[in-house]
């Protein structure tokens, strides 16, 4: 990169439920800071810079798996808010860590989301109107021994785009 480039990780939009309209379509690549994650974002923004489309970086945060009883939402909103500030935080990071390791910055269109939910069904409803989806193999989760994680499975069998699964590269 030349000291004349300046890679600058863009603001993130934080959306409550999820993405806004698919439009213009773009490429969606989904994003939990894991080295799968990373290579995928990599391959996103090639994806998108080829065929000239916005890129949409998705990270999507879960704070109760379970949900919440009655009256304890309100207990735990600064929580929860700390909680997607800082996958925010991460989200920038990657976007950074992925330009520079590109060797300069993205050329196109980028926009930055944290969304609240159960990631799997806010991944698939965002797919929705989307020229492609683009995912790692695995994520943070565990059962590293899996090929494909939960998210990369159900992506490829319910996404309403194209998948693109984006595998580690290979080891020298």
């Amino acid at each position: 990169m030349s000291s004349s480039e300046k890679v600058v990780a863009p603001e993130v939009l934080p959306v409550f439920g999820e993405l806004p309209a698919a439009d213009p379509p773009g490429v969606l690549a989904a994003c939990d800071g894991s080295d799968g994650s990373l290579w995928a974002l990599d391959r996103a923004m090639a994806e998108a810079e080829l065929f000239g489309l916005p890129l949409y970086v998705l990270a999507v945060v879960n704070p109760s798996p379970t949900g919440y009883p009655p009256g304890m939402i309100e207990l735990v909103q600064e929580s929860i808010e700390r909680l997607s500030a800082s996958m925010a935080d991460g989200l920038r990071r990657a976007v950074t860590t992925v330009q520079q390791a590109r060797g300069r910055p993205y050329q196109g269109e980028l926009a930055l989301h944290v969304v609240l939910g159960n990631v799997i069904e806010v991944l698939l409803r965002c797919t929705r109107g989307q020229h492609t989806l683009v995912v790692g193999t695995r994520g943070n989760g565990g059962f590293s021994r899996l090929l494909l994680g939960s998210v990369s499975t159900a992506a490829v069998h319910h996404a309403a785009c194209p998948v693109l699964v984006v595998p580690a590269p290979p080891a020298h």
